[in-house]
């Protein structure tokens, strides 16, 4: 297999590992004070790729997303990520996925990109609940449609995952695949925080490593009932590094 040159200029080989920063829930404001460019530099310097888990704009304003992009200038490595529900809030998601794909983000929506002989894959997901206590297609319009949805998330990524070819697959999402990760949260919410049909649909598939945000108060690390290792990165939940950010080698 024919070596990759990472965005450092160093060779990965095609059977060695990568370094992926995987971080969710930047939350980017128009207003804030808070910048991000010295985490990507940061990040630039730790890691052969960016990976970012949704929510990366507050309430999906186009002037968020521009300011966003104006800190991802000082990342000198190539970033993937998938939007999250609050990127969705204003109505303007096709302004923001756009200003964010011309700051050079592989936005993932249903699509599977590969970088340095690694596939990623990415979709938002949605909402649904875990397990034997999962909403079902029942009862009224409103209930089905919801459950449509969620349905309509997991067969996104499966058609997905079929478009990989790399003998690595990192899957990008911003709901929850499991309840693991979820666990810390208030169990009211937690059929809001993601759906087992994510992690039914990854398990059909050999994976390398999941990564989702929007549990805030959730648990690092899980795995789905096939195996498969599933992180919650969003930001404010802690990790190993100490930093707001995961380091996994994939």
């Amino acid at each position: 297999m024919a070596d990759s040159v990472n965005a450092k200029g160093s060779n990965v080989d095609g059977d060695g590992a990568i370094k992926i920063a995987a971080i969710g829930d930047l939350h980017a404001q128009e207003d804030a004070q808070t910048s991000y460019r010295d985490l990507f530099g940061e990040v630039s310097r730790e890691a052969d790729v960016l990976v970012l888990a949704g929510d990366l704009t507050n309430l999906g304003k186009p002037k968020e997303a521009e300011r966003l992009a104006e800190d991802l200038r000082a990342c000198s490595i190539p970033v993937v990520g998938v939007l999250g529900n609050h990127d969705y809030e204003s109505g303007f998601v096709e302004e923001v996925t756009a200003t964010l794909r011309q700051a050079g983000v592989h936005l993932l929506d249903g699509q599977a990109t590969e970088l340095m002989d690694v596939g990623f894959v990415g979709v938002k997901g949605f909402v649904g609940g875990f397990g034997a206590r999962m909403l079902s297609s029942f009862g009224e319009p409103a209930i089905k449609a919801m459950v449509a949805e969620s349905v309509s998330e997991a067969m996104r990524l499966e058609n997905a995952m079929r478009q990989v070819r790399a003998k690595r697959t990192l899957v990008v999402l911003h709901y929850a695949p499991i309840l693991e990760t979820v666990l810390g949260e208030p169990p009211e919410i937690f059929p809001f925080l993601g759906s087992s049909r994510l992690g039914e649909t990854i398990d059909r598939f050999k994976v390398s490593a999941v990564v989702h945000g929007h549990a805030h108060r959730g648990t690092y690390e899980g795995c789905t009932p096939g195996g498969a290792k599933v992180y919650n990165v969003a930001m404010h939940v802690a990790k190993p590094t100490g930093r707001p950010y995961a380091l996994l080698e994939v």
